[in-house]
């Protein structure tokens, strides 16, 4: 494991005061205790952004453990809740552009609008310098410029989630995660004994949790059932309304067996409103499924980009996937075109997608259409 706090912990004055956001999990707690040994003055905050009684929110374990980390650390803990801001911003956001036909990702949302905006500006009014958090990124100041870098895990790189941060926002953020790893992080917290060190990571979208995902959706969207068709609009099945599903999802089809067909597993590959139609495919690789280029809008670039000449490119269209090369043309001030060297799987409107050059983030947008 290599020696911590890391080089990059040089770029923050000692003198700083950081305040590192809790959740109650184990990369906020390795972060607060990377801090305290570099020594920084630390506080915590732990926020409140989604509050449900149905026995799913995992809202008060997260605030124990958060408060048994500080009570170890013997550093204060501020608490806020911003369940109104994340419901106007984010929430509802997230059900009109399902109801649109679109698939959002309310992850990136929360951290533009929430945790690097609602919450950063909490932080200066506690007259914190620097807001902590325990992505999976990096952060490297060059000249008058703040870049955003991806991390050394390339697994947990969270950078995707990043993308549609500002100037402003990164230039007093900081991850001292990014040149970590996940097993490293766990070894840290083992080491400091901290309370969190054998707690499951958290997975799913924030408010979702662990629930079954249309059981949450069918208390906010209506059923609108409709014709499940082959390609040849042959019907096949039935669904309970096209927001409830997504581009390349196996999962809950419910398609039995077909006369003609064979006994491969079939995947969404369309969905028309117009119609109330979902267009079902056999196979993973069924050429439906997959895509050349496609069309974004509503670009956010991190840093100034006058030509995209000279760089190499590559993108991601979800967390975790590799980045893929292609060339970026831009085809007005609001949308570009995208071309792949490898067709990809699934390219859904209403993702996003981001681009890199090596290992810099350059920023990204919504995906408008895939062509």
């Amino acid at each position: 494991m290599k020696p911590y706090p890391s080089p990059s912990f040089q770029s923050i004055p000692i003198n700083s005061r950081i305040l590192v956001a809790l959740s109650g999990g184990v990369d906020s707690g390795v972060c607060a205790q990377l801090l305290i040994n570099a020594g920084y003055q630390v506080e915590g905050i732990h926020m409140t952004n989604w509050q449900d009684d149905d026995g799913y929110c995992s809202a008060a374990e997260d605030l124990e453990f958060a408060n048994l980390l500080c009570q170890k650390l013997k550093i204060p803990l501020h608490q806020i809740n911003f369940s109104t801001e994340y419901k106007e911003k984010v929430f509802d956001d997230f059900i009109n552009q399902l109801n649109s036909g679109l698939t959002p990702n309310p992850d990136i949302a929360c951290n533009t609008y929430i945790k690097f905006g609602a919450l950063r500006s909490y932080a200066s009014k506690l007259d914190a310098t620097i807001l902590a958090t325990g992505h999976y990124a990096k952060i490297i100041k060059n000249n008058d410029q703040t870049e955003l870098h991806t991390s050394i895990d390339n697994n947990k790189d969270q950078t995707y989630f990043l993308y549609d941060l500002s100037q402003e926002q990164l230039s007093n953020a900081f991850f001292p995660l990014g040149d970590l790893l996940k097993s490293d992080v766990r070894k840290i917290a083992k080491e400091f004994s901290l309370p969190m060190a054998d707690k499951k990571d958290s997975t799913g979208i924030c408010f979702i949790g662990e629930r079954p995902f249309e059981d949450f959706l069918l208390k906010y969207i209506d059923k609108k059932i409709g014709y499940i068709t082959d390609i040849n609009g042959n019907n096949i099945g039935n669904h309970i309304g096209l927001p409830f599903y997504t581009l390349g999802q196996r999962q809950g089809l419910k398609i039995g067996g077909v006369k003609g067909a064979s006994e491969n597993p079939w995947f969404v590959a369309k969905k028309n409103y117009e119609t109330n139609t979902l267009i079902a495919v056999q196979g993973s690789d069924h050429p439906m499924l997959f895509s050349h280029k496609l069309t974004f809008i509503k670009p956010n670039w991190i840093n100034e980009i006058k030509s995209f000449d000279g760089l190499s490119l590559s993108a991601r269209i979800r967390h975790r996937q590799k980045p893929q090369e292609c060339l970026v043309e831009q085809q007005s001030d609001q949308m570009y075109l995208v071309t792949f060297s490898n067709s990809q799987r699934a390219i859904s409107p209403g993702q996003h997608i981001v681009l890199y050059s090596g290992t810099r983030c350059l920023g990204g947008g919504v995906i408008q259409s895939q062509i």
